[in-house]
């Protein structure tokens, strides 16, 4: 069992540890650099974020900057995890399947006692190795570093804020996933994944606190708050909650759709 989900985890292994790497040194910046703006930021931050425009403060949900805490969730958390790497998962599921398809593999792969349901199933599972490396590297990174800076972090904050990003990490791994099994080509399916997901982060980003912030319920990001985690410690499980059943809703309609397309 699970033979398909290991070869590819497997061979996604030496790309997840590169990315769990440049994560962290990405989060070294952040921390590295925010000693040299705190004392500016703690005069200035109200100001400061009455100068940026409105549509900014709201794109990137920018609280404080007068706190380790606050930059973090600016710099590292909103951008990299729900912009960069939510884009990125995307577009690493979109060629799960529709790269298979389009080199010809699938038919190979489809004529062994392997069911379609089965090979969706854990072509997607096999995500769960970059999502969980990075993780789990970079975690440990910020907490370390914080201290080095002397601007520690609570342990369970940081814990949080990771574990609660691999339920949204896979919800944008989904939005690509459906991609790959709609799209005939792996660049077509790619370029709809990024579009969906970004789309979806300015829909979220831009209705808040307008009459139609409700359309925003479809959209992963409305279910990961990393300045909740971060400056408040609060752990949202029952939007963890929904986006494992997004996950799974989209899980199940790639493998609807897949059992009924001509390959």
């Amino acid at each position: 069992m699970l033979e398909l989900a290991r070869y590819e985890g497997r061979n996604r292994l030496r790309g997840s540890v590169y990315l769990g790497i440049a994560m962290s040194l990405l989060a070294v910046i952040v921390i590295w650099i925010y000693p040299s703006f705190a004392d500016s930021f703690d005069d200035v931050d109200e100001e400061l974020l009455t100068a940026y425009p409105d549509e900014v403060i709201q794109l990137f949900d920018v609280q404080t900057m007068a706190s380790l805490e606050g930059f973090l969730a600016f710099e590292l958390y909103v951008f990299g995890w729900t912009i960069l790497l939510g884009l990125y998962l995307a577009y690493l599921a979109a060629g799960t399947v529709a790269d298979d398809v389009e080199r010809g593999r699938m038919d190979v792969l489809l004529a062994m006692p392997i069911s379609r349901a089965r090979t969706v199933t854990e072509k997607f599972a096999a995500l769960a190795v970059p999502i969980v490396v990075v993780n789990v590297v970079t975690p440990v990174v910020v907490y370390v570093a914080a201290e080095l800076v002397g601007e520690p972090i609570p342990a369970a904050d940081v814990a949080a804020v990771h574990l609660l990003s691999i339920p949204y990490l896979f919800a944008c791994a989904g939005i690509g996933l459906l991609a790959s099994v709609v799209a005939d080509r792996t660049s077509i399916a790619q370029r709809a994944a990024l579009g969906v997901t970004f789309g979806l982060f300015m829909l979220e980003s831009l209705l808040v606190g307008t009459d139609y912030e409700a359309v925003g319920v479809i959209a992963p990001m409305r279910y990961y708050d990393p300045n909740g985690i971060l400056l408040e410690s609060t752990y949202d499980l029952v939007s963890a909650g929904v986006l494992v059943a997004m996950t799974l809703a989209l899980l199940a309609a790639s493998v609807g759709w897949f059992r009924r397309r001509d390959v």
